[in-house]
């Protein structure tokens, strides 16, 4: 999971793993890894899940933890444009470090959907690249599962 500072990757991987959600925001340092065992069609899918901590000028993700990595998700933070720029720039990295892999984008707080600064426009026009979009919130629950169920076909396919 790659993204901006505050986006949401703990919430939701959270979300995902612990059917939880906190309100309070614990910065992650380095990397933290959860564990989810999917059920995809007849086959058991282990999903490794690296909530890697945030980027922003002050702090890069180190290259080493995409080493290895079979897919991600980008999380973007639907209320901040700025998080979009950052996701882009982390997804070039990672193909930089090992390719092309597969990879969903996960527009986050769709329950403050009021206050994005993400219009239909960029969605679509993402969307017209073929890549995967999903509007989610880990507040609500809204789109987690499906993000990370995307993410797990296109690990299968």
């Amino acid at each position: 999971m790659l993204g901006a500072f505050a986006v949401g990757k703990t919430s939701m991987a959270s979300r995902f793993v612990l059917s939880t959600f906190s309100d309070k925001y614990l910065t992650t340092v380095g990397v933290k890894v959860d564990k989810k065992i999917l059920k995809i069609g007849e086959e058991d899918l282990t999903l490794m899940i690296w909530d890697l901590a945030g980027e922003d000028d002050f702090q890069k993700v180190q290259m080493s933890y995409f080493r290895g990595a079979s897919g991600f998700l980008l999380i973007v933070d639907g209320t901040r444009r700025s998080t979009l720029e950052t996701a882009l720039t982390l997804k070039a990295h990672v193909e930089q470090a090992v390719g092309q892999i597969p990879f969903v984008v996960v527009f986050n707080k769709a329950d403050l959907a009021k206050s994005w600064e993400i219009d239909t426009a960029i969605l679509s026009d993402l969307a017209s690249r073929g890549w995967t979009i999903v509007q989610a919130s880990a507040k609500t629950g809204q789109g987690v599962e499906e993000a990370f169920q995307s993410l797990a076909q296109k690990l299968l396919t």
